[in-house]
C-alpha cells in the first residue's frame, strides 16, 4: 500500500490510527476509481461488515463530490470543480462516478445512511444517470425513510418540464413505496409516524410554491394512511400554507384541501386557529366546533363518572383516559370558552341573517297588495292570495255597487231609510213618554 501513495495524500489530524476508511483510502485509492472498486470488491471477499464497508464508500465519495459530504468540503484533494477540463467532461465523470458508486454499494439494508443516499440521489438527478442506477437510489432511499432529514429530502428538480422548485413527484414515489414496505409488516408502526411528520414539514416547504399544483399536493398528502398521523395539526399547517400562497384557489377546490384533514386529530390551538381562519370553507368551521364540542362533553363525561356522578355515556371507560395536570385542564378550559364565543358569534350572525330575511319577506308582502291593485298577481302562497282575494274582491263589489247607483237611486234610498226608521222612533218615544 505505501508503494501506492501519492504526493497528494492528506492525512486526518485527531483521528486515531486504525483501519478504517482514512488511513488506506488516503495511501492509495484516490486517484484510481477502478482500483478502489477492484479494492472494495475484495474487501467484500474477506468479509468485512457492511457498514464499515459502506463508511469507506461514502468517505472516498465526499472527497471526489464534496456535495455528498455531511459538512461543506473545501479540502477534497481532487474534485471535479477544481478540473481544469470543459463543463461537458466534467459532468461526464459525475455522471460515471455515481454510477460506478451506486454500483458497488452493499447489497445490505442500513449499511449507509439515509441523508448519504439521499444527496447522492440529488447527484444523480442533476447529471441525469441512467433509469436503472436512480431506481436502486429509491428503492434504498423508501427502505430508511424514517431516518431521512426534512433538509436532504428537498431535493430540487432538475426536469426542465417542471415547473416546480422541488421535486414533488420524487418524494411522493419515496413515500408510496414506503408505505407499501409498511403493508408488508416489514416496517412498524414507529416508523410510520416518522414519515408522516415528515411529510407533513415537507408539505409545508413546498406549499410556497405558487406553481405547486393542487393535485400534486393532495397526491403527497393523500399518500399516507390515516392511521399514520397522530394528530393532523401539520397537515393542517401544509393546507393553510397552501391556502396562502394560492388565493385563487375555487371553493370546490378548498373543499377537497379540507377533506385530508380530521378534525378529531386537531389540538385545541389549531381547532382555535382553523375556527377564526376565513380561509377554510365554512362547513370545516363547522365540523372543527362540532369536534372540539364532542371533546368536551367527553370530557365532562369523563369527570362526572370519576367523582361519582353517572355519565350518560355508559361505553365511555374512563380507566383509559389520563388525568390532566392543572395547567392542562386550565388550558382546555380557556380554549372552550373561546369556542364557545366563536359559537355566539355564529349564531348571532344567523339571528341578524334571519332577521334580513324576514324583513325582505314582509316587505314582498307589502309590494303584493300594490301589485294587485296594479292588476298583477305575484306567485306567492296559496292561502295568503286566497284571504287578499276575498278583501279585494269585498272592495270591488262595494265600488261596482256604488258605481251603478244613480242621483234618482240614492235618493230613494234616503227615503226609504227615513221611512223605516219611523216605526222605530215613534217606538222610542213612547216609551220615553212612559
Amino acid at each position: 500500500m505505501k508503494k501506492l501513495s501519492s504526493p497528494d495524500s492528506v492525512t486526518f489530524p485527531g483521528k486515531p490510527t486504525q483501519f478504517s476508511a482514512e488511513c488506506w483510502f488516503d495511501d492509495a485509492c484516490i486517484l484510481d476509481m477502478d482500483y478502489f472498486v477492484k479494492t472494495i470488491s475484495g474487501i467484500k471477499a474477506k468479509g468485512v461488515r457492511p457498514d464499515l464497508i459502506g463508511s469507506i464508500i461514502a468517505h472516498y465519495a465526499s472527497k471526489w463530490l464534496p456535495d455528498l459530504a455531511y459538512e461543506d468540503a473545501n479540502k477534497g484533494l481532487t474534485n471535479f470543480e477544481e478540473s481544469p477540463e470543459s463543463v461537458t467532461a466534467s459532468w461526464m465523470k459525475k455522471r460515471f462516478f455515481v454510477e460506478t458508486l451506486v454500483g458497488i454499494l452493499p447489497p445490505e439494508k442500513d449499511s449507509l445512511p439515509c441523508n448519504f443516499f439521499l444527496r447522492l440521489l440529488r447527484t444523480a438527478n442533476m447529471v441525469n444517470v441512467e433509469p436503472a442506477y436512480r431506481e436502486e437510489l429509491e428503492k434504498r432511499i423508501s427502505w430508511q425513510l424514517d431516518q431521512a432529514s426534512l433538509k436532504e429530502l428537498m431535493i430540487p428538480s432538475f426536469s426542465h418540464t417542471c415547473g416546480t422548485l422541488l421535486d414533488v413527484e420524487l418524494v411522493s414515489r419515496l413515500v408510496k413505496k414506503f408505505v407499501h414496505l409498511d403493508i408488508e409488516g416489514a416496517k412498524s408502526g414507529a416508523a410510520l409516524v416518522k414519515v408522516a411528520k415528515l411529510v407533513d414539514c415537507y408539505l409545508a416547504e413546498a406549499a410556497m410554491d405558487s406553481n405547486l399544483s393542487l393535485s400534486e399536493f393532495v397526491a403527497l398528502a393523500g399518500a399516507l394512511p390515516s392511521h399514520a398521523r397522530a394528530t393532523d395539526d401539520g397537515l393542517y399547517r401544509a393546507i393553510d400554507t397552501y391556502l396562502k400562497a394560492h388565493p385563487e384557489v375555487t371553493k370546490q377546490e378548498r373543499k377537497s384541501l379540507c377533506r385530508l384533514i380530521d378534525s378529531r386529530k386537531l389540538s385545541p390551538e389549531a381547532s382555535l386557529h382553523a375556527a377564526q381562519n376565513d380561509r377554510l370553507p365554512v362547513r370545516a368551521v363547522i365540523q372543527v366546533l362540532f369536534s372540539e364540542q364532542a371533546k368536551l362533553n367527553k370530557q365532562l363525561d369523563w369527570s362526572g363518572s370519576f367523582s361519582g356522578i353517572r355519565s350518560p355515556n355508559v361505553g365511555f371507560d374512563p380507566s383509559a383516559a389520563r388525568c390532566l395536570s392543572k395547567r392542562e385542564v386550565g388550558a382546555q378550559q380557556m380554549e372552550i370558552r373561546k369556542l364557545r364565543e366563536e359559537v355566539l358569534r355564529l349564531q348571532s350572525q344567523c339571528n341578524a341573517m334571519q332577521v334580513q330575511i324576514e324583513k325582505l319577506v314582509e316587505k314582498k308582502k307589502g309590494a303584493f297588495f300594490r301589485w294587485k291593485k296594479l292588476g298583477i298577481i305575484p306567485s306567492i302562497k296559496s292561502g295568503a292570495i286566497s284571504v287578499v282575494d276575498r278583501i279585494e274582491e269585498g272592495d270591488r263589489e262595494g265600488e261596482a255597487a256604488f258605481g251603478r247607483q244613480t242621483p234618482i237611486d240614492l235618493k230613494t234610498k234616503l227615503v226609504r231609510g227615513k221611512n223605516s226608521n219611523t216605526p222605530k222612533h215613534r217606538q222610542w218615544r213612547k216609551s220615553l213618554d212612559s
